[in-house]
């Protein structure tokens, strides 16, 4: 790794960039089997071959060759300027650990690479079981590509064994996915003995919230119903950024539940290789069994106001209905 410089590993991430990108509609063929309809594949593949090329520019405008970069001014730490400091950046020379959720196997896997090899450390990836084949296929590319030097990018698929019993002082270890998962793995006798460094992008709750000036009959209402049910119906509303609570004045609740069941009844919902489906199925049986265990959660405290009882009819086989809940504290003063 540390044979390249950084406008060196810069120029082989745009290079990279450009041999996924040539190959693609491999990748995009295999998406499908994660559920993924064409759009969501778009922001999986494209959104992570991208994201090297931003990389590459980054490091091609901003980082020095070599493998030294100077940050910040000299600062006077001494009275009569006799001592000063400053501070330098330079590649840690120990292993990026990255392990990574289920929703974004390309992606995911992309964005924590292209810093990391852009800092001159290589990297060991864990991707979700769920659609682990994808993030294979991926690597089977880079590998073919010939144009990483041995051992940049390593992959581990299924258990990872005893490996955070082996990292040092020097590795690196970042983690996508629920909090629960989170906290055991920084909890890790190891990570913590040593103090690994450690980060976690862990569950989020995002919202959309309606201001009380607007209304039905304003333009913003209507956008407001639309970048909902985008978010719903993107990656199956399985992205980490989706909108999973709408705060709106109770006296407009009826009318966005109904504009938003409008727009909900437009969607093709199935088998993304189906011609006109908009919406593709969860990425495993687990999924769907974690998510019918929170609607029949839902159901004991809310109103199923869309996606129940025949709302619409899923294409293709192996599909199943999804919901929109409105809660009972939305009727309260």
């Amino acid at each position: 790794m540390l044979a390249l410089d950084f406008q060196q590993r810069a120029a082989t991430l745009k290079a990279l960039a450009a041999y996924i990108q040539e190959r693609k509609r491999e990748l995009y063929a295999i998406s499908h089997h994660t559920g993924c309809t064409k759009a969501d594949s778009w922001i999986d593949i494209d959104g992570g071959f991208g994201t090297l090329f931003t990389y590459a520019s980054t490091g091609r405008k901003e980082l020095p060759s070599g493998n030294v970069a100077h940050e910040g001014p000299v600062t006077q730490l001494g009275k009569d300027n006799h001592f000063n400091g400053t501070h330098i950046l330079v590649p840690r020379r120990g292993v990026s650990v990255h392990i990574n959720a289920f929703n974004f196997p390309i992606w995911g896997m992309l964005e924590k690479f292209a810093p990391a090899f852009l800092a001159g450390m290589p990297c060991i990836f864990k991707p979700a079981t769920a659609t682990s084949y994808l993030t294979e296929a991926a690597v089977r590319v880079i590998n073919d590509s010939g144009l990483l030097p041995e051992g940049a990018l390593q992959l581990i698929i299924g258990g990872t064994g005893d490996l955070l019993d082996h990292l040092e002082e020097q590795d690196f270890v970042t983690f996508t996915g629920s909090a629960s998962t989170a906290l055991k793995l920084k909890s890790h006798p190891n990570i913590m003995a040593k103090s690994i460094p450690f980060n976690a992008e862990a569950d989020s709750l995002n919202s959309a919230i309606m201001a009380p000036d607007i209304s039905p009959e304003d333009e913003e209402f209507e956008i407001f119903a639309k970048e909902v049910v985008k978010e719903m119906t993107a990656k199956a509303g399985q992205k980490c950024t989706a909108i999973r609570r709408i705060l709106v004045p109770a006296e407009h609740l009826d009318a966005l539940a109904d504009m938003i069941k409008e727009r909900l009844s437009g969607i093709v919902v199935g088998d993304p290789y189906e011609e006109g489906v908009r919406m593709g199925a969860l990425s495993s049986r687990d999924q769907l069994r974690d998510v019918n265990h929170a609607i029949e959660q839902l159901l004991e405290t809310s109103e199923c106001v869309f996606g129940r009882e025949g709302s619409f009819k899923p294409v293709g086989q192996g599909s199943r209905t999804r919901c929109v809940y409105r809660s009972p504290l939305a009727d309260q003063p």
